[in-house]
Order: structure tokens, then C-alpha cells, then sequence
């Protein structure tokens, strides 16, 4: 492994924990943040997981196939390979990219054990994502106890739409459950908002903003005077734009017709909306 340019400077470390993926960054804590490892483990649950990662000058590339057959024993195996090579500098802090922060979060939190009860009570809006984020926390905790952990809210970007564009039609007692438009590539979005106020000295970014995430997941949202206005992703990210593997937008009676024709289940249409549609299903391939 490369000399760090900042002997002794502490670190911080990004993990961004996805359905099917961990992903990683550490960060030396100066100003600017330097770079100095990155990597993932990709096929959670898999046959063959594969973790890959680098130094950001290249040197000391690692790939190798794990054993990682759901979230808590990928995360063991990224937090391993983390203690090991950061061992030489303190870890000063560990951000989290939470995708979901229901109705209650729209700023980054430390991470307590009131906030951890939150986010659990949220689990039923993003079963996706949420659990094994949270997994990943605790693991975080156990491997580097004593170290703050900062939760960052892929919604929070959202939190504030006009009610016009939150609230779905439905009816008003869901509203009061926490069913509205959330949201979502809040992290995204914010740091293209911050790139566009360098530009032409912020004028750019006080007028109205069309921004499209374009990945295997994808979604548009509409900015006015800083403030965001709309967005495409709605109550969870398998709506709006079709996407890599997503449906984006159906017709809500199609789930009674699939039920009624193949006496498909709920989990079944979900991994099919999920996994199986977007450019995946038009294409075949």
C-alpha cells in the first residue's frame, strides 16, 4: 500500500450498503478530503460474491470471490479489509448513506440507539435497503466501537416538497401514516445543486433546475430558487423512469391482474418490479 501524503491524519469512512452491494470509501479528514481507499462487494447472497478494491493512486488492487451470503457477512468482510489497511491512522468518524429517513429526518443524524429505534419503526417503508443499512451500522459499531457514526438521508433532499407534489391521491388517513411522495438520489441531488452554485456565480442554480440521476437506478427532480419542487420517485425508488432493472411507473391494477392470472404474491411482484423489469425486461438481455 502507498504512503499516505498525511502521516498520521485520521480518517473517515463512507459506507453505502445497497440491496445486493456494499460499497465503500476512506477518506483522509483533511480539507479537502483526500481519497485514499475505495472498493465493494457486489452479489450479496450470490454464488459468487466478488469484493473488490484500491488504493487511489491503484496500487495494492484486491478481487477475490467471498463467501457473503447475506449482509452480515459482507459486512464483516469489508470492515475486516478496512481495520486492516487503516489501521495506521485513527478512524475519526463513519458516514452511512441511509437511503430512507420516513417523515421525521431531513438533516444527516448521529447515530443513537433513538435514532436506530426510528429508523427500525421505518423498515415496512423500504424493506429493500433499510435492514441491511442498519446491519451495517451495528457491525460499524461493534468493529470500531467508540467511533461516531453519522446517518445520511437519500430522502432528506425531498423532505420539504410542496405538499402538492408529497401527497399521493389517496386517501387522507395514509397521509397520516407516513404514505407520501419521499423521494430519493437526495445525496445526489444536493451535491449537483452545490456544483451548479459555482457556476456563473450561483445564478445557475437560483432559477428553475431540471436534475436527472442516471444509473442503474434513475430518477428527475425539478428545483426552483434552491428549493426542490417534484420529483419522479415517489413512495419507494421502484417508481418513476423505467430503469436499469426497475419497472418506474405501472398501472396500480396490473398487481390484481398478475394475482388473478398467475397467482402471483406480493414478494413475487416485488422481485419482478424490482429485478426483472425496466431496460432488463424491454430488452431480454
Amino acid at each position: 500500500m502507498s504512503t499516505s501524503r498525511h502521516p498520521g491524519a485520521s480518517r473517515i469512512l463512507a459506507l453505502n450498503a445497497g440491496s445486493s452491494s456494499i460499497k465503500f470509501a476512506v477518506f483522509d479528514a483533511t480539507e479537502p478530503p483526500l481519497r485514499r481507499w475505495s472498493g465493494e462487494l457486489q452479489g450479496i447472497g450470490q454464488s459468487r460474491p466478488m469484493f473488490r478494491a484500491h488504493a487511489q493512486d491503484g496500487a495494492d488492487p484486491a478481487a477475490q470471490v467471498v463467501h457473503a451470503p447475506d449482509h452480515a457477512a459482507a459486512s464483516g468482510v469489508v470492515l475486516e479489509w478496512i481495520a486492516r489497511h487503516a489501521a495506521g491512522s485513527p478512524l475519526a468518524a463513519i458516514g452511512h448513506r441511509v437511503v430512507h429517513g420516513g417523515p421525521d429526518f431531513s438533516a444527516p443524524q448521529l447515530v443513537t440507539v433513538d435514532l436506530v429505534t426510528a429508523l427500525h419503526r421505518f423498515s415496512a417503508f423500504d424493506p429493500e435497503h433499510l435492514p441491511a443499512e442498519l446491519g451495517l451500522i451495528e457491525a460499524s459499531r461493534q468493529r470500531f466501537p467508540g467511533v461516531p457514526q453519522v446517518a445520511c438521508f437519500d430522502t432528506a433532499f425531498h423532505h420539504d416538497l410542496p405538499e402538492v407534489a408529497s401527497r399521493l391521491p389517496l386517501p387522507r388517513r395514509y397521509a397520516e401514516q407516513g404514505v407520501r411522495r419521499y423521494g430519493f438520489h437526495g445525496l445526489s441531488y444536493a451535491f449537483l445543486m452545490r456544483a451548479l452554485a459555482a457556476v456563473d456565480d450561483g445564478s445557475v442554480a437560483s432559477g428553475r433546475v431540471i436534475l436527472a440521476h442516471l444509473g442503474s437506478g434513475a430518477s428527475l427532480a425539478a428545483v426552483r430558487d434552491g428549493r426542490p419542487m417534484d420529483t419522479t420517485m415517489s413512495f419507494t425508488p421502484t417508481s418513476g423512469v423505467p430503469m436499469s432493472t426497475r419497472s418506474g411507473d405501472l398501472d396500480p391494477s396490473l398487481y390484481r391482474y398478475l394475482a388473478q392470472t398467475e397467482s402471483m404474491s406480493p414478494a413475487r411482484f416485488n422481485a419482478l418490479v424490482n429485478d426483472e423489469s425496466g431496460l432488463l425486461g424491454v430488452s431480454g438481455t
